[in-house]
């Protein structure tokens, strides 16, 4: 994916090679390993603390199809995602792509970043793959109060596990655009990362009953005539090089006390 020179919906091979580095163990250092959530980072760029980092937790009481609309629902995202500043859906390319941004808090005291994703969807069995990787979209240039970091690749593997558990990976890429303190690849791994795939595990287990209450018909995703977005064509888009994005250099900030998106989000969801 991040050999693209032109911006492509992805393919058959590339939903599979993404599927192999989900399930792939080789390259990756195991930093985290707790009550079924695991975690491995694979260091890039040490100057720069780039890396990728794969999160693998097993959902128990979580239908595969549960946790695959909870990660396609927006207006639920909203709802559960305490890092979310802004997102919103841009425009479809196919039944099983759209143009996507998003927006989140980062740890005090870095800037927060912001992106803009093609993004695609496979549903095969009782297996979803969800992945995405960032464009250009003449409409929505990067904004003087966000940093705008690219995602290479990002995604998540659920695999079904009978009717009624699945397990998900999370598997990203992402180039921050700058240099990072080392504390971050530390906190994301050990504690970010796991943090957010059990918010998404309780926000799982509340989605059904939510649902029910807001608009329960309404999955586009899985029923694409209901679409409301406008179409977007792939000459609309370019590839977002993170070359020629601004680099900000915040390799020397030390950690301060993380108070943003610390509220309980237990009554968040109703």
């Amino acid at each position: 994916m991040s050999t693209r020179e032109s911006v492509q919906i992805p393919d058959d091979r590339d939903f599979n090679n993404f599927r192999t580095e989900c399930n792939s163990d080789a390259g990756w250092s195991q930093t985290y390993n707790k009550s079924g959530l695991v975690v491995w980072i694979q260091v890039l760029e040490v100057e720069r603390s780039l890396h990728k980092i794969k999160c693998r937790m097993e959902c128990k009481d979580i239908a595969a199809d549960t946790l695959y609309d909870v990660l396609h629902d927006i207006e639920y995202r909203k709802k559960w995602d305490t890092n979310v500043i802004e997102t919103f859906d841009i425009g479809k390319l196919t039944v099983n792509s759209d143009v996507g941004y998003y927006a989140w808090k980062c740890p005090k005291p870095l800037k927060n970043r912001d992106v803009i994703t093609l993004r695609s969807w496979l549903p095969t069995g009782a297996d979803y793959i969800i992945m995405n990787y960032s464009v250009k979209h003449p409409k929505y240039p990067p904004r003087k109060d966000l940093v705008r970091a690219v995602s290479i690749q990002t995604g998540y593997l659920i695999q079904g596990r009978g009717a009624k558990s699945c397990s998900i990976t999370y598997l990203a890429q992402v180039d921050p655009k700058g240099s990072l303190p080392k504390w971050v690849v530390n906190k994301s791994s050990q504690f970010l990362a796991p943090k957010a795939m059990k918010k998404m595990y309780k926000a799982c287990l509340k989605y059904p009953d939510w649902k029910q209450k807001h608009n329960p018909h309404f999955k586009p995703w899985l029923f694409p005539e209901q679409s409301t977005l406008p179409s977007v064509a792939l000459s609309e888009l370019s590839i977002q090089h993170a070359d020629s994005l601004e680099n900000i250099d915040e390799s020397s900030l030390s950690e301060t006390k993380d108070d943003r998106g610390e509220g309980s989000d237990e009554d968040s969801i109703n």
